[in-house]
């Protein structure tokens, strides 16, 4: 199957990705803009290696390019306005925004732009792309689950993805810390991304 459609009861044949894609999968083919209202953005870090703090960003801009016949062809950019992260904790998130961290008055915009996609499978695909934050451009992987498509009550044709990843900030730069007491450091290196994206089609 496709991306842009659920599982089939029906087992996929053996053969190479576009090959296996139903031609009427074209339908949903298209450029879609991420809805910021109905989309998460968010991160997870282990703090003082007992609990985790949750945050997330609450302004950022993107859009994908879908291809039903061949979804290797597909693409996803994103920028995100720093100054929005949101973790429920002001003093916390102004931290994060300073020097130690995200620099948002030098570094505004982090961004990702997709540079391969790939058929897992069912309903499983993976976006490789190139992540920047702080000035440093990384690879990031991402394994997604397309999880449907529908029309709103207002007319707009939508898909829906959930996706995770999972970085080491210190390959970007973000390598402040405190160490423990009890051994360890304040703030774990290994951040949990996760997505939750709605998307429109273009007119």
């Amino acid at each position: 199957m496709g991306i842009f459609n659920r599982k089939s009861n029906q087992p996929a044949p053996a053969t190479d990705t576009a090959a296996a894609v139903s031609p009427d999968l074209a339908a949903l083919s298209g450029d879609y803009t991420i809805d910021p209202a109905h989309t998460t953005i968010g991160f997870v870090a282990r703090h003082a290696m007992v609990t985790n703090v949750k945050g997330s960003f609450k302004d950022f801009t993107g859009t994908l390019h879908l291809d039903g016949s061949d979804p290797s062809r597909s693409t996803a950019t994103i920028d995100v306005v720093m100054d929005s992260i949101n973790t429920g904790n002001a003093d916390r998130d102004g931290h994060l925004k300073s020097a130690d961290f995200f620099k948002t008055d030098e570094f505004p915009t982090m961004t990702f732009r997709s540079t391969k996609a790939e058929a897992l499978g069912g309903d499983d695909y993976r976006i490789t792309g190139d992540l920047s934050i702080l000035g440093t451009t990384r690879p990031l992987t991402i394994d997604l689950e397309f999880n449907g498509s529908a029309k709103d009550p207002f007319g707009n044709e939508r898909v829906g993805f959930e996706g995770k990843a999972e970085i080491l900030r210190s390959d970007w730069g973000l390598s402040w810390n405190a160490a423990l007491e009890t051994g360890g450091f304040l703030v774990s290196d290994k951040i949990k991304l996760v997505f939750d994206i709605s998307a429109i089609r273009n007119a």
